[in-house]
């Protein structure tokens, strides 16, 4: 099955955990330096925090939620950069976990969740513009 996104070897797919949302952030740093009667002077100092944030749901019925999500924790734990590609094969560059969030809702009487919300909070640690 075809992975919507691939973050080192997991794919979030419909059979792991199908995001509905993905949202970057780009920052480019600016020092600046007062001056009297004019604006401050500014001047690039390159480039600045890149994240990425990934929200979805998993569904009890179509999908192990709760194995992906702590496949994703134990990718966190070792602290490595990994890849992140999206389904039409654009590199975003490599990223670590930064934060990892859920929220159980719907459960079986066995206390089992039907759905769990997500979100994957990632950080760049590279410039895949400079590495080209």
């Amino acid at each position: 099955m075809p992975s919507l996104l691939s973050y080192g070897m997991f794919g979030f797919s419909m059979a792991t955990l199908a995001h509905d949302e993905l949202s970057r952030r780009r920052n480019w740093r600016h020092a600046t330096s007062s001056r009297i009667g004019a604006r401050d002077a500014t001047q690039f100092t390159g480039p600045g925090e890149d994240t990425v944030s990934i929200q979805g749901s998993a569904l009890a019925e179509l999908q192990d939620g709760r194995a992906s999500l702590d496949q994703l924790a134990a990718m966190a734990a070792t602290g490595e950069p990994w890849p992140l590609v999206d389904g039409l094969g654009r590199i975003y560059g490599s990223f670590v976990i930064t934060a990892l969030d859920e929220r159980q809702k719907h459960f079986f009487p066995n206390g089992e969740p039907r759905r769990i919300d997500f979100s994957v909070d990632l950080l760049a640690v590279d410039d895949p513009e400079r590495s080209a």
